[in-house]
């Protein structure tokens, strides 16, 4: 008789995926995203007279970072996230004018009023399908606004708040004129910002979130807790929002009903649009390239800029799909696949 052959069970080879390695995450820093952060620091120093506009874009990319959080990342296109933004700033603001001005715990506070009011609205929101979750989104952002213009005397109605104060950073570093205290302060808020969020959408649960926003019926069926995700990030999106409106309220020190406006939500949907959806710091890119754009071409043409800002929007939108991100992204990866890449990467 024939032996039978003994199955023999091959190793696997060294370097191959454990179970459930395809989930794993690599969320190291890549080197370009360490030299975006050097672009603060050259501005700092070699533009030291826009100190206060470079704080504004920053402000402004954080903003629309935490609109990108819902929409890029989670699916659901929101048009009133400017109502996050005013709940922070009106917070920080109100804390100024009764006695507290110590800024950071300031930012805390703001961001936790501010989710707790996405948490309430968030409710509304996830129910429905992307239609439904559009208009109540709008809904929640003229409520607020309106609301604030009628309480007028705590909001300060179309007058705003004026005459913050804003106390020294560690005790040490007050703010100056000239904004460059103010600046560092934007930048390593952001910075810490921008750290945490890339920390969530690299985890499962940023995972989940893309799953979710390219087939929510497929998520439901694979037992996804589709609902609970979605209000969790509206809920974390709505704090960072809110600690960008009470960074803007430290700053600026002082804090306008626009601050609620629809205009505000509709420029950070725009910005993400320019830098791109979905791409972390495509938002920074696009408040840098909408405020620089929006200021030049006030300056040339007062009376007409917003129509070429318009035509840049449909251009960028007809010829970078994927924003101005993504001819870069593009670039790099031509030069990556250059002949004798693999060579030079052995």
């Amino acid at each position: 008789m024939s032996r039978v052959p003994r199955a023999v069970s091959n190793p696997a080879p060294s370097g191959a995926a454990e179970p459930g390695g395809a989930l794993s995450i690599d969320d190291r820093l890549r080197p370009r995203e360490l030299a975006f952060w050097l672009l603060p620091v050259a501005g700092y120093v070699l533009l030291p007279e826009y100190l206060v506009l470079q704080s504004q874009v920053l402000i402004a990319g954080l903003f629309a970072l935490s609109l990108d959080l819902v929409l890029g990342y989670a699916g659901i296109v929101s048009l009133g996230h400017a109502a996050f933004f005013g709940v922070g700033a009106y917070v920080a603001g109100l804390l100024s004018l009764g006695g507290y001005t110590e800024p950071i715990s300031g930012l805390f506070i703001a961001g936790l009023a501010a989710m707790l009011v996405g948490f309430g609205s968030s409710f509304l929101v996830v129910g429905g399908n992307a239609l439904t979750r559009l208009m109540v989104t709008l809904a929640v952002g003229l409520s607020l606004h309106e609301a604030a213009n009628q309480a007028s005397s705590i909001t300060g109605g179309s007058d705003g708040l004026s005459g913050l104060s804003t106390g020294a950073l560690l005790g040490v570093w007050k703010l100056d004129l000239y904004g460059k205290v103010a600046f560092v302060y934007s930048a390593l808020v952001c910075l810490a910002c921008v750290l945490l969020v890339r920390r969530v959408i690299h985890s499962p649960f940023g995972l989940s979130l893309r799953g979710i926003r390219e087939n929510e019926r497929r998520m439901h069926a694979l037992g996804a807790p589709v609902r609970r995700r979605l209000m969790e990030v509206y809920t974390f999106a709505a704090g960072i929002a809110g600690v960008a409106g009470a960074l803007s309220a430290q700053t600026t020190e002082f804090v306008g009903l626009e601050v609620l406006s629809f205009e505000r939500s509709a420029g950070a949907l725009v910005m993400l649009v320019l830098g791109g959806v979905g791409r972390l710091y495509g938002a920074f890119v696009g408040s840098l390239f909408f405020m620089l754009l929006q200021t030049w071409l006030s300056d040339i043409n007062p009376g007409y800029w917003q129509f070429w800002l318009g035509l840049c929007l449909v251009l960028v939108a007809f010829f970078a799909h994927a924003g101005l991100l993504g001819p870069l992204d593009t670039l790099l990866g031509r030069l990556r696949w250059a002949p004798g890449a693999d060579r030079r990467r052995a």
